[in-house]
C-alpha cells in the first residue's frame, strides 16, 4: 500500500467540488490522456469514469468505479486496468483549520499488482501520487484565489 498526504490551502468544500467533477480528473491524475466517459451521477456509489492513460502512443483504458462515497469527507474508487488488475484508491478530506489535509491511499486488489507490490513498487506509486496531489493542490488553490478575487468586497467564499 502506498499513502500520500498533502495539506491543500483550500477548504474541504473546494477540494470536494474538484473531486465531484469526473470530467476534471484528467487535469490532476498523472498519466491521464483523456477522460473518455464520465458518468453524470459521479461520484455516487456505482458511478464510473472511463479513462485513457499512458505515455505517447502506449495507452491503456481504465475504468474507475465509486465504491464508497461520504460526500463531505471520503471517496473510494476501484480502478481497473486490465491486464494489470485492480486497485483500491481511497481519498480522505480532513478539515485542517480553513484548509484541507488530503490523504490518498492506494492498495492492489487483484491481478499482478498483488504479487509485485511492496517497497520498490509502492515507492514509485508514492512518487506518482505525490505529483498528482501537487497538481490537485495547485488547481484548488488557483480556483480558491480566483473565487476570492471575484467575490464582492467583504464577502469570503469557501
Amino acid at each position: 500500500m502506498s499513502r500520500n498526504r498533502r495539506l491543500i490551502l483550500s477548504s474541504p468544500s473546494e477540494v470536494r467540488d474538484l473531486l465531484s467533477d469526473g470530467s476534471r480528473y484528467g487535469e490532476w491524475v498523472s498519466g491521464t490522456q483523456q477522460v473518455t466517459v464520465a458518468d453524470p451521477h459521479w461520484p455516487e456509489v456505482g458511478a464510473r469514469l472511463q479513462v485513457r492513460f499512458g505515455l505517447g502512443p502506449l495507452t491503456l483504458d481504465d475504468v474507475c468505479v465509486v465504491r464508497i462515497c461520504e460526500p463531505r469527507s471520503r471517496l473510494e474508487l476501484e480502478a481497473k486496468a486490465d491486464p494489470f488488475g485492480a486497485a483500491r484508491i481511497a481519498m480522505n478530506l480532513i478539515p485542517w483549520g480553513e484548509h484541507t489535509l488530503f490523504v490518498l491511499d492506494r492498495h492492489p486488489l487483484r491481478g499482478p499488482g498483488i504479487r509485485v507490490h511492496g517497497l520498490p513498487v509502492d515507492h514509485v506509486v508514492s512518487i506518482r501520487n505525490g505529483m498528482m496531489l501537487t497538481k490537485l493542490a495547485r488547481i484548488a488553490v488557483r480556483e480558491h484565489r480566483d473565487s476570492a478575487r471575484s467575490a464582492p468586497r467583504g464577502v469570503r467564499n469557501g
